[in-house]
């Protein structure tokens, strides 16, 4: 499991993705729900079926990263992107993208009973890694991305 990054880092520069899917979203719970959606379509159209353990991981991946841009990104009048790449047939990255870059993401660890502030956990557990960095292109923001490596397995079915 990856900590929380001491320092921002660069956002990676992917050459030549497999599979790209881009859109900007409205900071709202709406906008969130649209883009998990939108992700979990796109992933069945890649070849990862609703069934399988990657589409489910990757579209919570999605639904935590975009839950947090709008909770703590938020800007009013802004929108935040959301960026899935198949960037090889076994890794997938999601990077959101939202409009303040002072507030930070922090993993917390004191969080058994909490209500809150477990989607940094759950994204550094289903991770192969994860990290964030200010925006490339040096707009107002940063990026937060997560890439998970595949399988097409299906998941297991639960009792």
């Amino acid at each position: 499991m990856m900590e929380q990054p001491a320092t921002p880092t660069a956002a990676m520069q992917l050459s030549n993705p497999t599979h790209h899917f881009s859109m900007r979203f409205s900071s709202t719970p709406r906008g969130a729900r649209l883009a998990r959606r939108l992700a979990a379509v796109r992933l069945d159209s890649w070849g990862y079926p609703y069934d399988c353990t990657a589409h489910a991981d990757v579209t919570l991946l999605v639904a935590e990263l975009c839950a947090n841009a709008i909770q703590h990104g938020h800007v009013p009048g802004r929108d935040f992107r959301l960026d899935l790449k198949a960037v090889t047939p076994t890794t997938l990255r999601v990077e959101v993208t939202d409009t303040r870059a002072e507030r930070l993401p922090t993993q917390i660890h004191d969080t058994a009973h909490a209500e809150h502030g477990r989607g940094l956990n759950i994204v550094a557990a289903l991770a192969a890694r994860w990290d964030w960095g200010y925006r490339p292109e040096g707009g107002p923001g940063k990026i937060v991305w997560a890439e998970y490596e595949a399988t097409k397995t299906p998941a297991s079915s639960a009792p």
